[in-house]
């Protein structure tokens, strides 16, 4: 008897497997439409009930000696608000409410800027509570930024009150119009200096984005019938292999 080719009996297995596949499948369609319609029906019921978040923003600008000259480093601000006063204000909401915070405080500073950009993701009914923490914050901040605008100020007019008196003992000398000339002039420049100074300013506090964030609803239910679709077709050969393995374990 002449012996198929290897080619064509190849091709012939091909076709017997894809139609086994396929009589596998519709032997356990069941499976695959309760899986898949299961997630479809969940990623609705997400999509369409569960609460849209909102980002809220508050935005400060940091205090300035000079234009792009920082009383404090935007790094320095913000390693001191997410390593001491956001946990000590998680602390304070735990004690007080016996839960985790509900939401996470995230801090950025903008290149090229002296903002420090503070964000949070949470729904309408906890605008109140991400106020509140976000106002904590800001005060903190405020506090420390004053003091330290303080110092310098302080450092500076000592500088100048000695300039001038500096100034007034090199008046009695005849010789000294250069000497006074160049006091004169960095004590000008320190003056210049303690006026440009600006202090720390609130642009925006607990800003409401005008849209939610996150997946659009529509993206959520297509994903959902995505997940469903694979899951629901690896539950029906999963279903033909329990299947297969109980007759092997009941023949032997």
């Amino acid at each position: 008897m002449e012996e198929m080719p290897r080619e064509r009996r190849s091709e012939a297995d091909d076709e017997v497997s894809l139609v086994d596949l396929t009589f596998m499948f519709l032997k356990h369609r069941r499976a695959f439409y309760l899986v898949f319609f299961s997630a479809l029906v969940l990623g609705v019921i997400y999509a369409f009930f569960v609460p849209h978040k909102y980002e809220y923003v508050t935005l400060v600008g940091l205090a300035e000696k000079e234009p792009g000259t920082f009383i404090e480093k935007p790094g320095t601000v913000i390693a001191t608000l997410e390593n001491r006063w956001l946990p000590e204000y998680q602390a304070i909401y735990q004690a007080s409410h016996n839960q985790l915070l509900p939401f996470d405080i995230n801090f950025v500073n903008p290149e090229s800027t002296a903002l420090i950009r503070m964000s949070s993701e949470a729904s309408v009914e906890q605008s109140e509570e991400v106020r509140r923490a976000h106002t904590h914050l800001v005060n903190e901040l405020e506090q420390s930024q004053s003091a330290e605008v303080s110092v310098v100020k302080g450092a500076l007019e000592s500088q100048i009150e000695s300039l001038s008196q500096t100034v007034g003992m090199l008046e009695s000398y005849n010789d000294a119009g250069e000497a006074i000339a160049g006091t004169v002039g960095k004590r000008l420049s320190l003056e210049a200096t303690l006026k440009s100074i600006q202090p720390m300013e609130v642009l925006a506090e607990s800003r409401k984005s005008s849209e939610p964030v996150g997946p659009a609803r529509a993206l959520i239910v297509v994903l959902a019938g995505m997940l469903g679709l694979m899951g629901g077709v690896f539950s029906a050969f999963f279903m033909e292999f329990a299947s297969a393995m109980r007759a092997r374990v009941s023949e032997s």
